[in-house]
């Protein structure tokens, strides 16, 4: 009777939304949940925080936001990109769906789409099918929201100017026969 041993009480979480009733006072004053009672979410968020400056590549798996300074390539064609407000960015960024907020000196690639927001600054190129430029942003570069037609208009401008010689070499040839 006397050597039981007594496990304390785990808290269970019922409503991941909810607190407790176990949570005790210093955790309702200070608004945080204990560590028992909070729910795990899985992050596929990449911080570089404000006071990080990073030369050379970016690539990987997970949507970052840049919050500090980089110079080189950001690479990441099937994520999402986010340039904070305190984000200074020069590289070539591509990505699925690129949001500015900060300042990029580069070109930008955007699967997707592109958003410059009103706090935004941007001095390169931009090539996405959708591209945002909200009130206040600030942009100098071209746009261009038809990149598949752009890559198969290449070739065809080739074809065109070879086709053009041609014509021009049989007008001369007709015209010296005459």
């Amino acid at each position: 009777m006397f050597n039981r041993r007594k496990t304390p009480e785990q808290p269970t979480v019922e409503n991941p939304g909810k607190r407790n009733d176990s949570v005790n006072d210093d955790d309702k004053r200070s608004g945080e949940l204990p560590l028992s009672t909070q729910t795990s979410t899985s992050r596929n968020t990449a911080m570089i925080g404000a006071s990080m400056k990073i030369k050379g590549d970016i690539s990987g798996d997970e949507s970052p936001q840049i919050d500090g300074q980089v110079e080189g390539l950001v690479n990441l064609n099937k994520h999402d990109l986010t340039i904070g407000d305190s984000g200074t960015v020069t590289a070539d960024l591509r990505a699925k769906t690129i949001k500015i907020h900060g300042t990029v000196n580069g070109d930008i690639q955007g699967s997707e789409m592109v958003v410059v927001s009103k706090t935004g600054k941007v001095l390169g190129n931009i090539i996405a099918t959708r591209v945002t430029l909200e009130d206040g942003a600030q942009f100098k570069g071209s746009i261009d929201m038809s990149p598949d037609e752009s890559a198969k208009s290449k070739p065809v401008a080739v074809k065109a100017e070879s086709h053009n010689d041609a014509i021009g070499s049989a007008g001369n040839q007709a015209s010296s026969a005459a």
